[in-house]
């Protein structure tokens, strides 16, 4: 290893450093496992006056879908708008291709909405955070 390089702490990394990073792990990957034929999705629960209610969004990559987020308003849960977010966001992932999901989420969050709906555990991290569990869960789309 040469000794001109030295690692550094960056506070704030700005979208060139995520850019060369991401481009040069991704450039390895498709090497190594094809093209990934990346997507984004996101769909939005939107109020009539325009306002963001909630809304799931992931990445389509190698024909699995990871959905990232999942989110509705706390005044709004319990009305299957969570559901029916789950439900858009997983035909378009099935309709580009995706062949399964993954997500994660914690304990104090909606393991049993996931679970109610197909998905099963595959993975667990306990205390994380403390007191809690992070689970990651997967479906045959």
């Amino acid at each position: 290893m040469s000794e001109d390089y030295q690692i550094v702490y960056i506070e704030n990394p700005e979208e060139s450093a995520w850019g060369i990073i991401g481009r040069g792990l991704g450039a390895y990957n498709r090497q190594q496992a094809g093209e990934d034929k990346f997507q984004r999705l996101c769909f939005a629960l939107q109020a009539p006056d325009g306002e963001i209610a909630g809304g799931a969004l992931g990445e389509l990559y190698w024909e699995w879908f990871h959905l990232d987020l999942l989110w509705v308003k706390e005044e709004l849960r319990g009305h299957g708008y969570g559901h029916r977010l789950l439900m858009k966001v997983e035909e378009e992932a099935r309709q580009r291709g995706a062949k399964n999901v993954f997500l994660d989420t914690f304990s104090f969050q909606a393991p049993d909405f996931y679970k109610q709906r197909g998905y099963q555990v595959f993975g667990e991290l306990p205390d994380f955070p403390p007191g809690h569990q992070r689970y990651f869960l997967t479906k045959r789309l």
